[in-house]
């Protein structure tokens, strides 16, 4: 096939849902900001400045904005056309989305956008449960006069991490029960009426909270209120540009990883949002705003809260050895505490009720895919709909959280929330680009546009886009050992092999970094066994979704005329 020539099909080729679907959107301002509420989610203040600290601090910025232009936001564009052009017909839901671009097994890919957001939510709507204990613990004083260590040792006792082979945590189950609960019924009152109202709730007090906390963080001197160092010099590490992170394959990987992340990008669920768009509604600068909206409360917020505390307090040798996606609850409860019970108690509001917004806007868009699909293709009502959703996630995070010290809410999130997100953008691009045709594609993106788009970001998403995200998901699935490919090339053309590093994909799938993969030992079920019925859990899930969306597209053809 000719670079990027379109094999577009007339419209009427393709079947329509009969759904009758009447939702959409309420406003523009209720639309972006449930857009950047999907995006806006725990990995802006967890992972992000994480992410900073461990590659590098300034060294990761540069990588990390450079992959955001040539990489998020034009797919961020190409999602939002393409949840549009389907919605033209009546498809909210990936598989039928991808279909109306491209025939044969594009439907099936499509499925993946189903599959990755039920998987992420299993696990992402527990975490989302912590935050809510959290902010409740904080108000109650819970964490008062406790040691770091103790804070610490208060977050594995509430999730149960003992050497039992099952765990069962009464609270933190509780406060899931409750954090699914309040996900279903948001969803169940539809997208004008629960999304949309939530996301203009939530997202307004998100930035309050998150700004307060950023200017009492960046403002924080040596000496006061008992802090032992300058904020400035977290800051100083992040924001102090290194430019020999341009040549070391590991910090872009890691940077291309966290706007894939950030942006909810490779999920299926913007394009679900942008399906409920109008026809001539404009794509082009709502989707500009959601982005940057999303990149200053990550760039902006989530870099001054959580690392400035920490290096004042603890000092920054401390943070860079000790940074992880976990601080947020082991350490930062502690630190509060430096400032009073008072202000304290405000702190833990703030900080934790932040993140429960953060994480609620993003797990309702998590499900909406899902129950699109069904109210599209089985008649299912919205109420219905949620339930189900709720039935699914609730059941699938069950293996998560009493098998949690054996690996597998981290297998969950290793494969739904990371390699796949990249394997679905991949795919999404080449769709885009490439089959449906990047001319369609561009008068697709730039249709009823309020801005004027560059020219030049047609051919950076036809050419740039696809290479950029080719070359993170041959870099995942082959990462070497030490992340040092040169060596690894060494290795290869001496014949010794290519030494897959423990993070490869590769690595990950075969076991290859494990002394011991036997299943049973004297009798007993291993952690090994654990995890590979985890695997074939989400597997058996995956092919469960796609045996739905089979039996959708036969639904469908008998409808047809």
């Amino acid at each position: 096939m000719a670079p990027c020539v379109s094999v577009f099909k007339p419209f009427h080729t393709y079947p329509m849902s009969n759904s009758g679907t009447t939702q959409h959107w309420g406003s523009r301002m209720g639309l972006i900001l449930a857009m950047a509420g999907n995006a806006v989610g725990l990995g802006n203040f967890l992972r992000f400045p994480i992410q900073a600290i461990e590659n590098g601090g300034g060294a990761f910025i540069i990588p990390y904005l450079i992959s955001f232009l040539l990489m998020g936001l034009p797919l961020l564009w190409v999602e939002w056309s393409m949840g549009r052009y389907g919605g033209r017909f009546g498809n909210h839901s990936t598989p039928f989305i991808f279909d109306s671009m491209g025939k044969g097994l594009w439907m099936y890919a499509g499925s993946l956008g189903i599959f990755v957001n039920l998987g992420m939510a299993a696990y992402y709507v527990y975490i989302e449960s912590w935050t809510l204990s959290y902010t409740w613990y904080s108000l109650t004083g819970v964490f008062n006069d406790l040691s770091q260590s103790e804070v610490a040792q208060f977050f594995n006792n509430y999730v149960d991490l003992n050497d039992g082979l099952i765990n069962f945590p009464v609270v933190a189950i509780f406060f899931f029960a409750i954090t699914l609960g309040l996900n279903i019924w948001v969803m169940s009152r539809g997208l004008e009426g629960g999304i949309e109202k939530a996301s203009k709730i939530c997202m307004p007090l998100l930035l309050i909270f998150g700004a307060i906390l950023a200017i009492r963080a960046i403002t924080l001197d040596e000496g006061e209120m008992g802090a032992s160092y300058s904020a400035s010099i977290g800051l100083n590490y992040l924001w102090e540009p290194r430019y020999d992170s341009l040549l070391r394959p590991g910090v872009w990987l890691a940077a291309a990883g966290q706007v894939f992340f950030t942006l909810s990008l490779g999920m299926g669920s913007i394009i679900c949002y942008a399906s409920y768009i109008r026809s001539r509604q404009d794509i082009a600068l709502n989707a500009m705003s959601a982005g940057w909206l999303n990149e200053f409360v990550e760039v902006v917020l989530g870099a001054s809260i959580i690392i400035p505390i920490a290096v004042g307090y603890m000092g920054l040798d401390w943070v860079v050895e000790n940074a992880g996606f976990m601080m947020g609850f082991q350490t930062m409860p502690y630190l509060f505490e430096q400032w009073g019970p008072i202000f304290s108690a405000m702190a833990g509001l703030f900080w934790f009720g932040l993140l429960f917004f953060a994480g609620i806007t993003s797990s309702l868009a998590m499900g909406t895919p899902f129950t699109a699909f069904l109210e599209d293709e089985f008649k299912f009502s919205i109420k219905k709909a949620a339930v189900t959703f709720g039935v699914i996630v609730g059941l699938l995070a069950l293996p998560c959280i009493v098998f949690y010290q054996q690996g597998v809410f981290d297998e969950f999130d290793y494969w739904t929330g990371t390699v796949l997100l990249v394997v679905v953008a991949f795919l999404e691009i080449i769709l885009f680009a490439w089959v449906f045709g990047i001319d369609k594609g561009w008068e697709e993106v730039t249709r009823d546009a309020d801005i004027r788009i560059p020219i030049v970001f047609k051919y950076i998403t036809c050419y740039v886009t696809p290479v950029f995200i080719g070359v993170v998901l041959l870099g995942s699935l082959f990462s070497p050992e030490n992340g040092n490919w040169i060596a690894a090339f060494s290795s290869l053309g001496s014949g010794e092999g290519w030494p897959f590093g423990a993070d490869s994909v590769i690595s990950k799938i075969f076991h290859l970094h494990e002394t011991d993969n036997r299943w049973f030992i004297d009798g007993n079920i291993t952690q090994r066994f654990i995890i590979d019925m985890a695997r074939t859990l989400l597997l058996g899930t995956c092919i469960g979704v796609m045996a739905l969306v089979y039996k959708a597209s036969k639904n469908r053809q008998k409808l047809s005329p």
